[in-house]
């Protein structure tokens, strides 16, 4: 019993039913213009002019839901006074890095003027109806219709002097009053979600864009680990090597710290792009590195006291776009394990661009003895660097392999498909 009267008991009834006489009265002002088809017909029956006059006011109404102001307004709205948790309608395409869902077309663009036909309907047989039996609930008890008949309500006939039949019909009305409230208020709620709601198209582009930004961030993020972590690793072996030769060889020290400006500048530049970025801001410049660029890489990593034996074979300038971006942060991830892991000597560093596939390896020492090898940090297998070398291949879809060669060598080799390039 107390669940049955619940609705009627409940604030989101009627401010749903407000909803609904807000979409009776939205309509009004094109009832004029509706009007104005059966006045120049005036010939025709009554009846033809009033079905005329009520066509061209559907079509009216319906011409406004094209408009995607009016379904903004209309979700703003049932958000509001429906309570209901519907999903902003996509934003429009503009000039943005992550390309946004277009309008609705075809069939998708009628669900909001379809929603509005049935908005107002619903509106304003509400009214009405509401309005009859409210009416007519509060004027019984004061006898406003005192004729000898009395008043015939459902078949039965209620006369003034019958007292408690007056106010039960009065209480009737109010209740069936309430009654239609709650049943349009939940007809609309009902309705709500799957006409003013996203359509299937739109959640496979709201998916595709979460994607697309889920993908953006991830890009960003391994760009932000292998700048910075390289860059980290680079500066604290320069300064090492500084602070050792400072007295005694003057030069080093100033082209280690030649090479430690050099790093941190590359850094900032790199931090500079991705939080403009984040921050939806358009970066002034992008610092894209490409192949091209590996032998500035390996001189900062000599400034550091590496010893760097490079093997570049092939033409790397015609690797372009994605492809070369990232088999240069491939290269500067296997460096900064090197020299973060490593056990000193030479790091062999090989890159062959060939006309099917592009093919990177970096080999370093991992130390010398029985346990060479076998400690935690022998080789360089904790952490986001190697999981994240692995996903970004994956992505370009290539091969990867990363592990000991022989008791005394770590082994990073990777070979990228030619035909993914950007």
């Amino acid at each position: 019993m107390i669940r049955g009267i619940r609705p009627l008991l409940s604030g989101s009834t009627y401010s749903g039913m407000l909803f609904a006489f807000c979409g009776a009265l939205a309509s009004i002002p094109l009832l004029p213009f509706a009007m104005l088809p059966a006045l120049a017909w005036p010939s025709a029956h009554y009846g033809t002019q009033a079905v005329l006059t009520l066509l061209v006011w559907a079509v009216l109404i319906g011409t406004v839901g094209l408009a995607r102001t009016t379904r903004r307004a209309l979700i703003a709205c049932a958000r509001r006074l429906l309570r209901l948790p519907l999903e902003p309608p996509p934003p429009a395409p503009a000039s943005t890095p992550i390309p946004t869902p277009e309008v609705p077309t075809g069939v998708d663009r009628l669900r909001t003027p379809l929603w509005l036909l049935l908005h107002v309907a619903l509106g304003w047989t509400g009214a009405l109806v509401t309005g009859a039996l409210v009416l007519v609930g509060l004027t019984l008890p004061v006898d406003w219709f005192r004729t000898e008949a009395g008043l015939s309500l459902f078949g039965r006939s209620v006369r003034p002097d019958d007292g408690w039949q007056s106010a039960a019909v009065a209480l009737g009305c109010l209740l069936s009053a309430a009654v239609v409230c709650a049943v349009v208020a939940n007809a609309l709620r009902w309705l709500a979600p799957r006409l003013l709601g996203p359509s299937s198209a739109e959640l496979l582009a709201l998916a595709a864009e979460r994607e697309q930004r889920l993908a953006e961030r991830n890009r960003l993020a391994h760009e932000l680990h292998d700048s910075i972590g390289h860059t980290l690793t680079a500066t604290t072996i320069q300064a090492a090597v500084a602070g050792e030769v400072l007295s005694a060889d003057p030069a080093a020290a100033r082209a280690a710290l030649r090479g430690i400006e050099e790093s941190a500048r590359a850094a900032l530049e790199d931090l500079d792009y991705v939080l403009g970025v984040l921050r939806a801001e358009k970066p002034e410049t992008a610092p894209h590195r490409t192949l091209t660029d590996l032998p500035e890489l390996f001189d900062r990593l000599r400034h550091a006291g590496a010893v760097v034996e490079p093997e570049l074979s092939g033409d790397l300038a015609q690797v372009q776009g994605t492809l070369s971006r990232a088999a240069y942060r491939i290269l500067q991830e296997g460096l900064t394990n090197a020299l973060r892991h490593g056990a000193g000597g030479p790091v062999e560093v090989r890159v062959a661009a060939g006309p099917d596939g592009l093919e990177l390896g970096v080999v370093n020492r991992t130390g010398a003895g029985p346990d060479a090898g076998q400690g935690p940090g022998a080789f360089p297998t904790s952490g986001h660097g190697l999981p994240g070398l692995a996903e970004r291949v994956r992505l370009l879809h290539g091969d990867f392999e990363a592990g000991p060669d022989g008791p005394l060598h770590w082994r990073l080799a990777v070979r990228l498909p030619i035909r993914v390039a950007a």
